[in-house]
C-alpha cells in the first residue's frame, strides 16, 4: 500500500478530525502490514515499540474511532478475535476485499476482485435492496497445503 503519513494526515483533515500521533501510528501500522489483520492488542504491541507513552486504552479508542469514519475495517476471520485492517482510503464506495481461509495452515489471504457486483445488481432489481457493503470468506485449502497433500 502506497498510502503515507502524509496521505493520512490529509484524510483525517476531511474526515474533519484532529491528527493526532496516536491515529496516524495507528493507520500506519495496519498499513505497514496488510497482510496480517491485527487485534487490538496486536496493535498496541507494534504501537508501543516506538510510542511507549501510548496506552492500550488510547489504541482501543483510536480503533473505534477509525472504524467509525470507515477507514479501517472490522474482520472476523473465526478465531474468536476481532481483528482489523487498514480500509480502501480511496473508494467512496467502500466495497471490502474478500478473505481466503486455509482449513489446514490457518493463514489468511485477501483477494480484491469484487465478483458480487452483478449479484448486487440482480438483488436490488429484484428485491429494492441496495447492497452497501457486503464481506465474503472462503474457505478451503490453500496452494501450499494442496502440494503438501499431493507429495
Amino acid at each position: 500500500m502506497a498510502i503515507g503519513r502524509e496521505d493520512f494526515k490529509k484524510i483525517l483533515k476531511k474526515k474533519g478530525l484532529k491528527v493526532t500521533r496516536q491515529r496516524l501510528v495507528v493507520l500506519e501500522v495496519l498499513a505497514e502490514n496488510p497482510e496480517e489483520h491485527l487485534t487490538a492488542e496486536e496493535i498496541y504491541e507494534r504501537v508501543k515499540v516506538e510510542n511507549p507513552d501510548i496506552g492500550l486504552a488510547t489504541v482501543y479508542r483510536t480503533v473505534q474511532l477509525l472504524l467509525e469514519l470507515e477507514l479501517i475495517d472490522r474482520i472476523n476471520l473465526d478465531d474468536g478475535f476481532v481483528r482489523y485492517e487498514i480500509g480502501d482510503t480511496q473508494d467512496s464506495e467502500h466495497h471490502r476485499h474478500h478473505h481466503l481461509i486455509c482449513l489446514r495452515c490457518g493463514r489468511v489471504s485477501a483477494f480484491q476482485k469484487d465478483m458480487l457486483e452483478a449479484l448486487e445488481t440482480g438483488v436490488q432489481a429484484a428485491l429494492g435492496f441496495r447492497v452497501t457493503d457486503h464481506e465474503v470468506k472462503l474457505y478451503g485449502i490453500c496452494r501450499d497445503c494442496s502440494e503438501k497433500e499431493e507429495n
